[in-house]
């Protein structure tokens, strides 16, 4: 059984081994998510130290998925928007270990980021993902808005060109400007 949770400051800093395996899974695993090939848990580290410094001070909501106590899934709100953007955020790094695939934590994830974000009065979600990988229909099962495409955006972690494909999703009433 699987339990999806927000963490805070202390509890990310105390489980970053865990959350650094779970990245170089992904990325080892082929997934386009910022990093290249070979990626270890050293290279890791230093990416979920600043998220943990977004979630000290407030700027990220970071949740994982838990099976058996251990983190094999994660999934990031970015708070933190430009003034005239306050009502939205942004989804990042969606992220489940491939032994824990299949399982819904995907979802459940993505769940739980949606309705916190709109607890904390976000009503708009943007997300970008790589174009043709399995989280696209993810995203379209979970009701998230196809935007578009932009080609070779990014790259895999073998150096070959990835696309990326952007969504959004409505999570909270149409804000209105003050």
């Amino acid at each position: 059984m699987h339990i999806i949770r927000l963490l805070d400051h202390d509890e990310t800093k105390t489980r970053i081994t865990q959350l650094a395996d779970v990245l170089v899974d992904c990325v080892m695993g082929g997934a386009s998510v910022g990093f290249m090939a070979p990626y270890g848990k050293a290279d890791a580290l230093p990416f979920w130290e600043g998220v943990a410094k977004g979630v000290a001070d407030g700027s990220v909501l970071l949740f994982v998925a838990e099976l058996d106590g251990v983190i094999v899934g994660t999934v990031q709100v970015g708070l933190q928007q430009m003034p005239n953007q306050g009502h939205r955020a942004d989804i990042k790094k969606l992220l489940v270990k491939e032994t824990a695939r299949g399982r819904g934590i995907a979802r459940q994830l993505m769940e739980r980021a949606e309705q916190e974000a709109a607890q904390r009065g976000k009503s708009v979600l943007v997300l970008d993902t790589a174009t043709g990988s399995p989280a696209e229909t993810v995203y379209r099962k979970l009701g998230w808005e196809w935007v578009g495409v932009i080609p070779d955006y990014a790259l895999y972690p073998d150096g070959s060109f990835c696309g990326t494909t952007l969504f959004y999703k409505r999570v909270g009433p149409v804000a209105t400007a003050t």
